[in-house]
C-alpha cells in the first residue's frame, strides 16, 4: 500500500452525538453515505488531499460536533 492510503487525516464519527442532520453528507458526499435512517456512514480510509477542504467543512458544519477530522 502506498503511504497515501495508510496515513493522513481521517474522519471520526461519534454516533452517540450524531442526530442525523445531514449537513456532513451534503458537504462530503464522496466519503460519507447515509444509512437507511439518514445517519452518516464512513470508512476508516484517510481523507485524500483533494478532499481535505471539503472534509474540514463537513466537520465544521456538524451542529452536534459528532464529526471530527483527526
Amino acid at each position: 500500500m502506498s503511504q497515501d492510503q495508510t496515513s493522513g487525516p481521517r474522519l471520526k464519527l461519534n454516533p452517540i452525538r450524531c442526530d442525523a442532520h445531514g449537513l456532513c453528507l451534503q458537504a462530503l458526499p464522496e466519503m460519507l453515505k447515509p444509512d437507511p435512517w439518514g445517519y452518516p456512514v464512513l470508512t476508516d480510509a484517510p481523507v485524500p488531499p483533494r478532499l481535505l477542504a471539503h472534509a474540514r467543512r463537513a466537520a465544521a458544519a456538524c451542529p452536534t460536533l459528532a464529526l471530527k477530522l483527526e
